[in-house]
């Protein structure tokens, strides 16, 4: 009789280290998918909203409710963008998340290095803030690097996914956001990369899509969250970072 054995479980990688460093630790050609949330700098620099700025003066050395953030000049996102170049296979796929300032600034950039299919919108169903008109969506980049299609031709480019509240991170996306994200664009096997990892959501959402997680972050709190909830979903157990998080139910 033929001993039965477990399925093996997809393997992560995530560590604490700059989205460059990290990218130039792997090796060419060497991820299938691309899906990221950078931490950008631009729109906390140049917008404010009231007396203060939008995610107030997180900068100050005493204050721990946010995070490091990307330096997102022109030419250190191209590089960015020439290192996911490198790394992702033929006929790979990325997805570069944008907020409303980073699209206008930096989101053309994204056509020097990859072939631009799509713009999609995040409809985040309920709104958020807003000096003039309150901001309910956000914007996802797919690009492609070689010509490989989407293995579901369903899939609308407006995507209704509640955000979350009362998260584990600040910023912290749906999985289900990264979850629609690879259902076109990764099978079972393929390795799954974000240098932005953040809270993990994308890593959680790689994992339950049968992919490998190579990823990195700057944040050593972030670290430490994704790998809690890398660690706790590979084993079969429930994600405690959606757990702890709240669908975001303001009208």
């Amino acid at each position: 009789m033929l001993a039965l054995t477990q399925p093996l479980r997809p393997h992560w990688r995530i560590e604490q280290a700059d989205c460059l460093a990290f990218l130039a630790s792997l090796p060419d050609r060497s991820v299938d998918v691309i899906t990221t949330d950078p931490a950008y700098s631009g729109m906390n620099q140049h917008m404010s909203f009231g007396r203060g700025r939008i995610v107030g003066r997180y900068a100050d050395s005493d204050n721990d409710r946010w995070f490091t953030e990307f330096r997102d000049d022109p030419a250190t996102f191209v590089t960015f963008l020439r290192e996911c170049h490198r790394v992702l296979a033929d006929g790979g796929h990325i997805y570069v998340m944008f907020d409303s300032f980073s699209l206008l600034s930096l989101g053309h950039l994204m056509r020097e290095v990859f072939a631009v299919k799509n713009v999609i919108v995040w409809d985040k169903v309920n709104l958020g803030m807003g000096h003039y008109f309150r901001r309910r969506h956000e914007t996802i980049v797919f690009a492609t690097k070689g010509h490989r299609r989407l293995s579901r031709r369903d899939l609308p480019d407006v995507w209704a996914i509640k955000r979350i509240h009362r998260a584990l991170y600040p910023t912290q996306k749906p999985v289900a956001l990264f979850t629609k994200m690879l259902s076109g664009s990764a099978e079972p096997g393929m390795t799954v990369c974000d240098p932005f990892v953040g809270s993990g959501s994308s890593a959680v959402a790689a994992l339950l899509a049968g992919c490998a997680v190579a990823a990195s972050d700057v944040d050593p709190r972030a670290v430490d969250i994704a790998r809690r909830r890398c660690l706790t979903v590979s084993a079969g157990g429930p994600d405690p970072g959606e757990r702890a998080a709240l669908v975001d139910s303001a009208p």
